[in-house]
């Protein structure tokens, strides 16, 4: 029996392997790139079958890249994966800017999202109030005074208000202030600063390294355009404990609430999108589905005027020179190598690599090494040249493509994308990433129908026809774009829908607890 050859995926006249769309038996014989080939194991879906001889140590090649070097003699119709591939050093051809195209800007009219016009040109695709903590010892005051809000169901009465949220972390105190203090601070005067956010508290404890009036100070959060809404900052030492903190903060969202309720959604240019990608519960469909998918909407955005960022950067070890190549100068591109450089010495200090990853999801979804889980996250980019590169929760400014520092980890990430100023989100996922996010909207995007199907109610956009053969990448690319459209315009995401976003926000707590 001969399978059809689109039962295995080859994404490079290069590959010597290919991806199989679902499970196929040991002993099957398949037809591949018009030859017939007898699997030699059972090939699990997602996962990979060598169509070559690949003697030891020799390359194997998915993407038309390196992803791994063979520990043994790997025969045709081998299953490939982490039980006989192994990872190697392998030089990188950087080519600053070698491949750089200016963006092809779309002209005529544009396009238009109903959103929040705010000072300086900024725009909201939400409205909320936070209630931000400047350490763990004020999260509980700042979650009982968002509470009080929800559980009485107070926002009710204010259309205009998405709700109010409380930012709580466990860091601000007990740290070396040469290492997370200035990446905190970062991350909570972008929340306080953020387009969809209409007004805010900060609450502290009184004794933390994070001090408020530092943090004021040192990021003028108390210097007000016209037209913003005069925030609170409280202490819980100086008002007088839990429960005055508690009723004082109450009495300032109450006064916030008729004061944030009189912004409304107006058309808004489509430039004034600032995009945050990320995936997470990534398979190996990831980098032939729902990324690349992404890609396509990330470049009509851009095309647009708009900002499309991405981070994670152990998750793009092994492609970086796919971004330097089309970086459009070279500082940018060096920027990005030094990011890179500085992952491996911190992770060294720890007796760790950066190419500890995948994870075990990640692995039972296909990805074997991290140069072929890297090579899948990259397509998130799509084809636009590569604007800048910002360190972690730094304000995002450029249009176009941009890159920020993050470490791999999902709610870190996206803290510190939506913290430089990204106001919506998409979240690709593989296994089944529930990630939802506030103040952001976060759009999640399954890379195959089978999960689509299974988690219904928390997916947002199925991007598993692509695998099936119903639709092409860029008609779900597109189907992504006018998602992202109509959700900044104000449609609810699967996660909006069940509530998620509460817990989602984690700063990076970067460097020793003293």
């Amino acid at each position: 029996m001969v399978e059809k050859a689109s039962n295995f995926i080859v994404l490079n006249p290069a590959d010597n392997v290919a991806t199989a769309r679902c499970t196929f038996k040991k002993g099957l014989e398949v037809l591949v790139k018009g030859s017939p080939i007898v699997l030699r194991q059972t090939i699990p879906g997602g996962h990979k079958m060598s169509l070559v001889l690949v003697k030891r140590g020799q390359q194997l090649v998915k993407y038309g890249q390196i992803i791994g070097f063979a520990k043994t003699d790997i025969q045709v119709g081998d299953w490939v994966h982490s039980h006989n591939v192994e990872l190697k050093e392998v030089g990188r051809d950087y080519c600053f800017c070698e491949d750089y195209v200016p963006v092809q800007s779309v002209t005529g009219n544009e396009e238009t999202f109903k959103g929040f016009a705010r000072v300086g040109g900024r725009v909201g695709t939400r409205n909320y109030i936070g209630v931000i903590s400047s350490v763990n010892c004020s999260a509980s005051v700042s979650r009982y005074v968002a509470d009080h809000f929800r559980l009485n169901n107070i926002v009710k009465d204010y259309p205009n208000v998405d709700g109010v949220v409380a930012f709580t972390h466990k860091g601000g105190c007990s740290y070396d202030v040469k290492h997370g203090h200035r990446i905190l601070q970062r991350v909570i005067a972008g929340m306080a600063r953020h387009p969809n956010i209409g007004g805010y508290l900060l609450i502290g404890l009184g004794c933390e390294v994070n001090q408020v009036p530092s943090l004021v100070k040192d990021y003028q959060l108390d210097d007000l355009q016209e037209g913003e809404n005069t925030p609170t900052f409280l202490t819980i030492q100086q008002t007088g404990g839990v429960r005055k903190t508690v009723e004082s903060a109450i009495n300032s969202v109450k006064e916030l609430l008729p004061k944030v309720n009189k912004f409304k959604r107006t058309n808004q240019p489509v430039s004034k999108l600032t995009l945050a990608m990320n995936c997470g519960g990534s398979d190996s469909n990831s980098g032939v589905s729902a990324n690349p998918a992404l890609g396509v909407a990330s470049d009509k955005l851009i095309q647009s005027g708009a900002s499309s960022v991405f981070g994670e950067t152990t998750e793009i070890y092994g492609a970086e020179h796919l971004l330097t190549r089309r970086a459009c100068s070279v500082e940018v591109g060096q920027k990005l190598v030094s990011q890179i450089r500085w992952w491996e010495d911190h992770t060294k200090m720890f007796g760790s690599t950066i190419d500890n990853n995948p994870s075990p999801g990640n692995k039972d979804g296909g990805l074997t090494t991290i140069f072929e889980k890297s090579l899948g996250a990259v397509a998130k980019a799509g084809q636009s040249p590569l604007s800048a590169v910002y360190d972690y929760a730094e304000p995002i400014k450029a249009n176009g493509l941009c890159f920020m520092d993050t470490p791999g980890n999902d709610p870190v990430s996206m803290t510190g994308l939506v913290s430089g100023g990204c106001n919506i989100g998409v979240f690709t996922t593989g296994r089944g990433s529930v990630y939802g996010c506030k103040p952001s909207p976060c759009i999640k995007v399954a890379t195959n129908t089978a999960l689509y199907d299974w988690m219904d109610d928390d997916m947002d956009i199925n991007a598993g026809t692509i695998l099936d053969g119903i639709e092409t990448v860029e008609q779900v690319g597109n189907r992504i774009y006018d998602k992202i459209v109509a959700v900044a315009g104000g449609e609810k995401t699967k996660s909006e829908l069940v509530g998620m976003g509460d817990e989602e926000f984690a700063p990076w707590m970067l460097g020793p607890t003293l």
